[in-house]
C-alpha cells in the first residue's frame, strides 16, 4: 500500500495537525509519502523530511499554491492519486476545504475525521457529538480520509526522507485569494496548546475574561470559549472549542463556568485531565471532569491565580 499526507504548512513551517496525521497514516503502512503543495515552500518540504515514517516529500512549489485554494489543491491531489492507495489530510479547515473536492472528483466516499484505524479499509470515526463511534468499512480502491488530530500523537522522533518535484496543475483561475484577517496573540494556538483554560456563558461578559486569562498566563495556557460565550459576544470565534468549533486534546483542560452542553464535550472530552469550576453542582460538565469545584468562579479562579 502506498500512502499520501497532504502537509498544511504556512510555506515555512508544517501546521499542527500534519505530524499527527502521518501518524495515523504510518499505521496503515510503511510507504508513506507527504505531498508539500505551496509557494517557496522549500522549508515546510525540509521540515516534512524529518518526520519520522516519512519515506519521500513530494514538492509542487507554483504560485497557484501560495494559498491552499480548494479547486487547486484539489486538482493537484488528484493528479497524482492513482499512485496511491488512501489519501490523508487533517481534519481541521484546511482538509475540510479541499478533501470533500478530491473525493468527488475520484468518484469515492469520503471517510471523515476517522478517530481509529482498524485495518487498510475500516476506520473508527465519531457520530453525533462524539457520543456513538461509527466502524465503517471501504471497499473503494482510493480511500479519501480527513482525521481527526487529536486522536493520533504527533509523530516523534528525526527522519530522513528524499524529496521529489511533482509537477504542477495550472492555475483553475474559479476563485482568487484576497486577504486575511489573522489574529495575533502571545500564547499557545488553541489546538496545539498544552493547557487550556475555557470560560462559558458563566463568565457574564467578555471583561470577566481577562479572570481566565491571568490564569492562563500562569500556566502558559491558551484561552477558549464554549459556543454560548462566543454567541453572547463576550470573545470571537476563534476561541470557540466544540462539535462546531475547535476539537482540542490538551493534557490539562479547565473549564469555567461552563455547564457542559453536549455540543461543547464532543471538542474537549479527550483531554488528558479536565478539571471544572461551576457553582451548579448539576452541571453535565461535571459527568466528564476529573476534578471539580462547586463554588462561584469569580471567587475561585483568582484564588487559584494567586496560589500559582
Amino acid at each position: 500500500m502506498a500512502i499520501l499526507v497532504i502537509a498544511e504548512h504556512d510555506n515555512k513551517q508544517l501546521k499542527t495537525g500534519t505530524t499527527n496525521t502521518i501518524a495515523a497514516a504510518t499505521k496503515l503502512g510503511a510507504d508513506v509519502s507527504v505531498l508539500v503543495a505551496g509557494h517557496e515552500c522549500a522549508d515546510a518540504a525540509a521540515a516534512a523530511t524529518k518526520v519520522p515514517g516519512v519515506t519521500k516529500v513530494l514538492v509542487a512549489d507554483a504560485a497557484q499554491y501560495a494559498v491552499p485554494l480548494a479547486e487547486n489543491m484539489a486538482a493537484l491531489v488528484v493528479s497524482i492519486a492513482g499512485q496511491f492507495t488512501h489519501v490523508l489530510a487533517p481534519a481541521t479547515g484546511f482538509g475540510k476545504n479541499f478533501m470533500p473536492r478530491v473525493a468527488a472528483l475520484l468518484d469515492v466516499a469520503q471517510i471523515s475525521d476517522i478517530s481509529g484505524i482498524e485495518s487498510a479499509d475500516t476506520f473508527v470515526r465519531p457520530i453525533y457529538a462524539g457520543n456513538v463511534l461509527a466502524t465503517v468499512q471501504s471497499k473503494d480502491k482510493i480511500k479519501v480520509i480527513t482525521v481527526r488530530i487529536t486522536a493520533f500523537d504527533p509523530a516523534a522522533g528525526e527522519g530522513s526522507a528524499a524529496t521529489e518535484n511533482v509537477a504542477a496543475v495550472a492555475d483553475s483561475g474559479l476563485t482568487q485569494f484576497k486577504g486575511q484577517e489573522v489574529t495575533k496573540s502571545a500564547r499557545p494556538e488553541l489546538t496545539a496548546a498544552r493547557v487550556i483554560v475555557s470560560g462559558g456563558r458563566g463568565m457574564g461578559n467578555g471583561e470577566n475574561f481577562k479572570i481566565l486569562e491571568a490564569l492562563a498566563d500562569k500556566l502558559g495556557a491558551a484561552v477558549g470559549a464554549s459556543r454560548a460565550a462566543v454567541d453572547s459576544g463576550f470573545v470571537t470565534n476563534d476561541y470557540q472549542v466544540g462539535q462546531t468549533g475547535k476539537i482540542v486534546a490538551p493534557e490539562l483542560y479547565i473549564a469555567v463556568g461552563i455547564s457542559g452542553a453536549i455540543q461543547h464535550l464532543a471538542g474537549m472530552k479527550d483531554s488528558k485531565v479536565i478539571v471544572a469550576i461551576n457553582k451548579d453542582a448539576e452541571a453535565p460538565i461535571f459527568s466528564v471532569a476529573n476534578y471539580w469545584l462547586v463554588e462561584d468562579l469569580f471567587k475561585a479562579v483568582p484564588e487559584m491565580t494567586a496560589a500559582l
